[in-house]
């Protein structure tokens, strides 16, 4: 058993080109899964599984409180290992693939308004250090190009092109686009790189965006901080993240007459329904056209 999840970690690394962030969360899933059948029957193993034991494994996690969002990566973590092993002839049939994931629920993805989102960038005074000034181009970049924190971590200097005003990122599965940006994002870049090059003679390193303490890459973790304690000034809402300034990206290019299509290829999505879910405007916007056009407000 555990020689075939290797190799399947291997597949996922070497040929699908997944993240490690990606192939964690299906190794873990599919190891959870494994535990699950054994606590069913000790002898049972990945050949003999059938589609009653997947089941009754999402029926266990759903009792367990975990919403269908959390089932459903679970549940496509052991229908990819299940393709993987009938492909390579060591399973007979694929129990998983008749099962259903549950549904889920439509939420409308959360962003912030384009006014509170001027605030934070025309008002709000950043201190005029090298963390202050990253800390302010890390929230620009991520609301002006829709990059996602992952992508904004793996930025290397060389990757700025200051000239075409275009910026390189690697997404998911490995997979690079060139995104444009505008002269705000310019400038910020323009006076930051003189700070950034301090921080960085020490050991050469050529990351975009560093920390101070450590002189290495910054890491995911202290982006989300950053966007955080950067949301807080200008938002309640409870949902602030540097994803949340990903789809305020998405919105106000929508709002703003933007085509799905070009959206969908700045976002880097493989497919128009991923985009689609921005196709929303906020309540203020609704009661502004409801004011404008109907006769009796």
């Amino acid at each position: 058993m555990d020689t075939w999840l290797e190799d399947f970690v291997a597949y996922l690394r070497y040929e699908r080109n997944y993240s490690e962030y990606t192939i964690g969360s299906y190794h873990d899933s599919l190891k959870a899964f494994g535990l699950f059948m054994k606590s069913l029957d000790s002898e049972l193993d990945w050949e003999h599984v059938t589609s009653d034991v997947i089941r009754d494994w999402v029926v266990c996690l759903m009792d367990k409180g975990i919403t269908s969002s959390g089932v459903c990566p679970r549940l496509s973590a052991v229908k990819s290992f299940y393709r993987f092993l009938l492909r390579r002839g060591l399973v007979k049939s694929d129990p998983a693939y008749i099962v259903q994931a549950p549904k889920k629920a439509k939420v409308l993805p959360y962003f912030i308004k384009e006014k509170d989102m001027g605030r934070l960038l025309d008002d709000v005074v950043f201190p005029d250090t090298y963390e202050g000034r990253r800390n302010r181009l890390i929230v620009i970049m991520l609301y002006s190009t829709g990059i996602r924190a992952s992508e904004l971590t793996g930025i290397d200097i060389d990757d700025v092109d200051m000239d075409d005003c275009s910026l390189k990122v690697t997404g998911k599965r490995r997979k690079q686009r060139v995104i444009p940006f505008g002269s705000e994002l310019k400038r910020t870049l323009e006076e930051y790189l003189p700070l950034l090059g301090t921080v960085r003679k020490c050991n050469g390193e050529r990351a975009l965006f560093l920390s101070l303490h450590t002189g290495k890459r910054i890491s995911y973790g202290m982006v989300r901080l950053i966007v955080r304690d950067a949301l807080k000034l200008v938002t309640s809402q409870k949902k602030i993240s540097p994803h949340v300034l990903r789809h305020s990206f998405a919105t106000s290019m929508l709002n703003n007459d933007a085509d799905l299509q070009s959206v969908k290829e700045l976002l880097g999505h493989e497919k128009l329904s991923t985009t689609s879910i921005y196709v929303h405007t906020s309540f203020e916007e609704l009661k502004k056209m409801y004011n404008q056009a109907h006769p009796r407000a």
